[in-house]
């Protein structure tokens, strides 16, 4: 192939793209409906992979699973490739991998560098390398919503005390830093200060003005230390039932790559958000040709609300019933919750890996303790929950390939006794043909902190179930993926007061005609029962059938080099039970975006929706500035609008501005509580400014 230029020595040479996060999230979500989908998270990690790209001649099998975008077989070929070639040359030199199609390619190319040996002699001492690395930039943003919402309001009386109002202005801001290099350093902070927040100079609770502070310094690949970390910091390792974070989509329309988690350890935090990192310090040390060990531990304190114990008999003078996970101090009451419970956690993890990569074992141990005793609300559904100030977790996990087959697992222990286990097989069938498999145990009584591993519920308690998972193309340009998921919980649960089961099932089929262009349509099923509402005839609430059923159609095009469209319908409909009526809702979306050379690029959309109730709501991804995510929640009947401009300044200066409007008909408020706005619109405006140094 003449593309092939091995003959050159220069080993990066292509000129990376960014990524299209839109199409990407598409692709990988099946349907977004919850708002406790991590999709800011996960944004982030394949942000972090852009800024800082992976090295494919330094990457491992698990560094390779962690893009979420090859398949085993194809991180098998190109482990293979790299052993019996040497390094590559070049990114082109992809194309030449067995099983590498120019799709799969496309994907990956804004998250993948070629590059050599460790230059950072060459480069200077860290200092220097900071100051001169490329992706070093600092950004600042600002938005806030037109309308005057109640909480920003005078407050009034109510039985002669006056009303709860926010503190501070509807203005919301963040500022970011951020250097970084793969395989080397990563440096960062982040300040943010919500809408509703008051300012404030209180250092040693950790607000410096802004209410939101966020550093770290992260070292890679010094001698024997793989990593080092101070500030904050996340923890991936197994299959992410103990330690995840960042990489957890769960399932989507990408029914098998997605189901195992990599276990990629050490990793930086630099987002906003203040619930999803540890605070402390990190280490994984190189004991081996093939062993490695990391230790952390983490010190912070969590939003939370203190109570004091009326029973003079009871274990714990203060409790809490929970911990707090918005972010957000607005009100005195907020304010009287920040930093109340004091987190401590530490533990390590010491890892095999074959020297093929093909097998990997690992052992994790996860200590926490809180320095008030959580105890939850005395209710039948929290029977099982875990309450005390310490829990301790062990976990072992292993991932094993042989042939066209990834066995994968991990099973862990936590106080109490309680086991919980995960477990998969990936499967290439042939050269069109992949399958997954997933069985998965978590009992009721099974405390898993800081775990993620694969699930219907966002946590890991009190469920079992079987996953199946198969993608086939059938011809070059066409692709149809599905699963069915069967899963059960053997405890009651909130607003299930009895043991219930249920199921999901995704059909899914694309087409991409050209690498700019695929045209996708899906159906969901999805039976989890709820509590019906109580009456005369039923004054106990007990389980119905709660059935949802989506369709989704999607075109994206690029129709020229400046001019992309895309046009999406969704619509899904609900019954609470068999004999229960239909509640519907739609949401039509249509999308331009034109660029104006290098220097100006516009983005609008204009979307009707249609929606019964707030539980058909509909949730629709957006395109955002720089390194945000919008995914709001539509119902009611009305209009959605946004326009996005990104206008580059000059080399280091790049401005975004944004203006997004939801009009309602039929309503003469919008939103609830001190949220509300009387007026039939919500209007919203953003702007961004990043420079890099």
């Amino acid at each position: 192939m003449s593309f092939l230029i091995f003959n050159s020595a220069k080993a990066q040479d292509y000129p990376r793209r960014p990524p299209d996060l839109d199409r990407l999230t598409q692709e990988l979500f099946a349907e977004i409906q919850s708002d406790q989908v991590p999709v800011e998270d996960i944004y982030e990690t394949l942000l972090n992979y852009y800024q800082a790209p992976l090295n494919l001649n330094a990457a491992t099998r698990e560094d390779l699973r962690a893009l979420l975008l090859l398949s085993e077989t194809q991180i098998t070929s190109l482990l293979r490739h790299r052993e019996a070639n040497g390094l590559l040359l070049s990114v082109y030199e992809l194309q030449s991998i067995e099983g590498f199609d120019l799709r799969t390619i496309g994907r990956i190319l804004p998250f993948v560098a070629v590059a050599g040996g460790d230059g950072r002699a060459a480069r200077g001492p860290l200092w220097q390398r900071i100051l001169h690395e490329d992706n070093n930039y600092a950004l600042l943003r600002y938005e806030r919503v037109l309308q005057t919402r109640q909480g920003y309001t005078a407050p009034t009386l109510y039985q002669g005390r006056p009303t709860l109002r926010y503190l501070g202005g509807p203005d919301k801001l963040a500022l970011r830093y951020r250097a970084s290099h793969s395989q080397d350093f990563s440096v960062g902070f982040s300040l943010e200060k919500d809408a509703g927040e008051p300012w404030a100079w209180q250092p040693g609770q950790g607000r410096v003005g802004f209410d939101y502070f966020s550093a770290h310094l992260v070292l890679q690949a010094r001698g024997r230390w793989k990593t080092i970390a101070l500030g904050d910091y996340q923890l991936q390792f197994g299959q992410g039932l103990l330690l995840s974070s960042g990489f957890a989509v769960g399932k989507g329309a990408e029914v098998i790559t997605t189901v195992r988690r990599s276990s990629v350890g050490v990793r930086p935090y630099a987002g906003l958000l203040e619930n999803s990192f540890f605070r402390g310090g990190a280490a994984t040390y190189q004991l081996g040709p093939r062993w490695e060990a990391t230790a952390f531990a983490s010190h912070r304190n969590a939003d939370a609300n203190l109570r004091q114990t009326q029973d003079s008999l009871a274990a714990y003078d203060e409790f809490s019933s929970g911990l707090i996970y918005t972010g957000l101090h607005r009100t005195a009451t907020e304010l009287a919750n920040r930093h109340r419970l004091a987190e401590t956690v530490g533990g390590g993890h010491l890892g095999y890996a074959s020297a093929n990569g093909d097998l990997a074992v690992g052992l994790s141990a996860v200590g926490t303790h809180y320095g008030t005793a959580l105890l939850k609300r005395p209710e039948s559904y929290n029977l099982f929950e875990f309450s005390g100030k310490n829990n301790l977790a062990l976990g072992l996990h292993y991932s094993y390939v042989w042939r066209n087959l990834l066995l994968f697992g991990e099973t862990a222990r936590t106080t109490g006794g309680a086991l919980g286990t995960v477990n998969g097989l990936l499967a290439s069938l042939g050269p069109a043909v992949d399958a997954a498999v997933l069985v998965r145990h978590y009992p009721a009584d099974f405390h898993s902190l800081y775990g993620n591993a694969f699930g219907e519920n966002y946590r890991n308690i009190n469920e079992s179930g079987v996953y199946f998972g198969l993608k086939i193309r059938p011809a070059p340009r066409w692709e149809v993926s599905a699963y069915y998921d069967q899963f059960s919980f053997p405890w009651l649960r909130y607003r299930v007061g009895a043991p219930s089961r249920g199921h999901d099932a995704l059909l899914r089929l694309a087409y991409t005609p050209s690498k700019t262009t695929i045209l996708s349509t899906q159906l969901r099923q999805r039976l989890k029962p709820r509590d019906l509402p109580t009456s005369p005839d039923f004054p106990v609430p007990l389980p119905g059938n709660y059935l949802q059923q989506s369709l989704l159609l999607y075109y994206d095009a690029a129709l020229s080099p400046a001019l992309e469209v895309r046009t999406r319908l969704q619509a899904s409909r609900l019954r609470l039970d068999d004999v229960q009526p239909w509640q519907a809702g739609y949401v039509l979306a249509q999308d331009v975006a034109y660029r104006f050379g290098r220097a100006l690029k516009l983005t609008a959309r204009y979307a009707v929706f249609d929606a019964d109730s707030y539980d058909v709501r509909q949730y629709v991804y957006e395109s955002d500035v720089w390194l945000a995510v919008s995914v709001p929640a539509l119902y009611g009947q009305g209009t959605r609008a946004y326009a996005l401009a990104e206008i580059r300044l000059g080399k280091p200066l790049t401005l975004w501005l944004r203006y997004a409007e939801t009009r309602y008909r039929h309503q003469t408020t919008v939103g609830t509580g001190l949220e509300t706005i009387q007026g039939p619109a919500r209007s919203e405006v953003k702007a961004q400014l990043r420079y890099k140094f």
